[in-house]
């Protein structure tokens, strides 16, 4: 094992979780649903309360691994979860009870995101996550820098689509979504970016004023 993947693993299972974290990681993994990594929910976690959003979109509930990552550190952020699956969403619902999270900070939406987000508020969100159907990532960030305030930001969790992005023969629809996403975010002056190999990688973005 190199050092850089020695690196990576003691990333990896350094964070710590909570018993309602680790609950619904585990439901995710008997469900078929891939949960975002510890690492990456502890990134998560951190880029909330670094940035102390009250208002929070994320586009991809699954049953809640993630929302209860951005709700962890901040017991009045609010968060609005959009989730194409029935089943899934009525599993988060149960998860967000039982880890105590008030049903008035959550806003949970059974619907596809890019008929859902152009009905939400324009920069009204202090952070979105972007976790959802990759092929179609570069409209669900089309829809996030609308609703996205200034100065807020745009996370992308599996940004390496699982070691493909850096593969040059891999040239599957969803990877080549999150490489359009990568340089274009790269080539603009109103987007700070910053990849981490957190995980499956994490991209995030800050929105810049003006």
């Amino acid at each position: 094992m190199s050092k850089l993947e020695r690196n990576w693993q003691y990333a990896e299972q350094y964070p710590g979780e909570t018993e309602a974290q680790m609950r619904a990681r585990r439901l995710s993994l008997e469900l078929g649903i891939e949960p975002v990594s510890r690492s990456t929910a502890a990134h998560l976690s951190g880029v909330a309360a670094l940035s102390r959003a009250r208002a929070i979109c994320e586009i991809g509930t699954g049953v809640g691994v993630s929302g209860l990552s951005l709700l962890r550190y901040d017991n009045e952020a609010t968060l609005t979860s959009i989730e194409i699956e029935p089943e899934h969403l009525r599993e988060a619902r149960t998860v967000f009870a039982d880890a105590g999270i008030q049903s008035s900070r959550l806003r949970l939406i059974e619907g596809d995101a890019l008929h859902v987000m152009p009905r939400l508020n324009l920069a009204a969100y202090d952070l979105v996550v972007l976790d959802a159907n990759p092929t179609e990532l570069l409209d669900y960030f089309e829809h996030a820098l609308t609703i996205v305030r200034p100065g807020g930001c745009v996370v992308v969790p599996g940004a390496f689509s699982h070691g493909r992005v850096p593969d040059p023969a891999a040239r599957d629809e969803a990877t080549q979504a999150l490489r359009d996403l990568l340089a274009l975010v790269a080539d603009s002056p109103a987007i700070a970016s910053m990849l981490s190999p957190a995980g499956d990688g994490v991209l995030t973005l800050v929105r810049q004023a003006g």
